[in-house]
């Protein structure tokens, strides 16, 4: 396992427990498909609603064209259209404190880079008490079955523990899909990786896919030259603060909105990653200031276009391909 530099956010190490929520960056143009998008279905040209030729970019999104994505998009934004595309290409990076965090809106800011163990507690608690409540009831049992019965019901909290400890990975479908049932998992999901979509766009990185679907929750970032300056270790500060600013949106949705984050342990993983791969490198104390501006700048975002944000949420939600989330993001007001 390759080690990963700690940094932190106050005095909280940034590290990785889970990939409830992933921020994917991928290296290359992968081979063209013949997939078509739900909203090219009933047209093969799609128009958006004011008059204008949406077809480039629907091809460009279903080959997985990342440069085509970008000049279909900057092409309508000269024609007035795209006018949120690529709207907040500027990012300057300052010393922010967790005050400021707190003013803009962001709920117990000193607590953003403590991964949750809300929903891993619940699962736990959950199968010992169900499990023991049927040790109790098993040992009712006449004769020798109430004697092995609760013995074998109880070594499943045993079992479910040891495999936890050993390899925690294997319990986070269970986790994930026992999730479910609090009432705020679906918005959590929807709101986080729709914060991700918006930020990316606004600040002009492309977007080919996401996912709300439990335990495969992502959104699709494909940048060719970012991505060779990401494996080659070469990014500068200007690339490191954009793609800090879209990999913090979705925990900077959750602190808008919620007492605790939930979703934020992949973040901060592709966040250290980024550090990781920049030059110059930075001390763990710009590492610090790091994650907190860009909580900062992205949530000022979000609240800024907080109805832009609340539509897109929806479509999502309902499924909508990657072309309508765009138009979504143009045409709400």
């Amino acid at each position: 396992m390759t080690a990963l530099t700690v940094s932190s956010l106050g005095n909280t190490p940034i590290a990785s427990f889970n990939r409830r929520f992933r921020f994917r960056l991928h290296p290359r143009n992968p081979p063209i498909q013949a997939a078509v998008s739900p909203s090219s279905s009933s047209s093969s040209s799609p128009t958006a609603s004011s008059g204008f030729d949406l077809s480039s970019l629907e091809s460009a999104i279903n080959k997985k064209d990342s440069n085509g994505v970008k000049e279909a998009l900057d092409k309508l934004s000269e024609e007035g259209w795209a006018k949120k595309w690529s709207s907040q290409p500027y990012l300057s990076r300052r010393t922010t404190s967790l005050r400021e965090l707190t003013t803009l809106g962001i709920k117990n800011a000193e607590t953003l880079a403590i991964p949750s163990v809300r929903n891993d507690a619940a699962f736990l608690f959950t199968v010992v008490g169900t499990t023991g409540f049927i040790a109790v009831l098993a040992g009712q049992l006449p004769g020798d079955w109430g004697f092995f019965v609760p013995y074998l019901v109880g070594s499943i909290s045993l079992v479910v523990l040891a495999v936890g400890s050993v390899s925690p990975g294997l319990l986070q479908a269970a986790i994930s899909g026992f999730s479910t049932f609090f009432p705020d998992y679906q918005e959590r999901i929807a709101a986080h990786e729709a914060a991700h979509f918006l930020v990316a766009y606004l600040i002009g990185l492309p977007i080919l896919g996401y996912s709300l679907d439990i335990g495969k929750e992502h959104v699709n970032l494909i940048d060719e030259r970012l991505a060779k300056l990401i494996y080659s270790g070469k990014l500068d500060s200007k690339e490191l603060d954009r793609l800090a600013a879209v990999a913090m949106a979705g925990l900077a949705a959750e602190g808008l909105k919620y007492d605790k984050v939930i979703g934020q342990s992949a973040d901060l993983f592709s966040l250290q990653r980024f550090i990781n791969r920049s030059q110059p490198k930075i001390s763990n104390e710009q590492q610090q200031n790091l994650t907190r501006w860009a909580v900062l700048y992205s949530a000022s975002l979000l609240k800024n276009n907080k109805t832009i944000h609340e539509a897109l949420m929806a479509a999502m939600s309902k499924n909508a391909s990657v072309l309508e989330c765009i138009q979504t993001i143009e045409t709400a007001s």
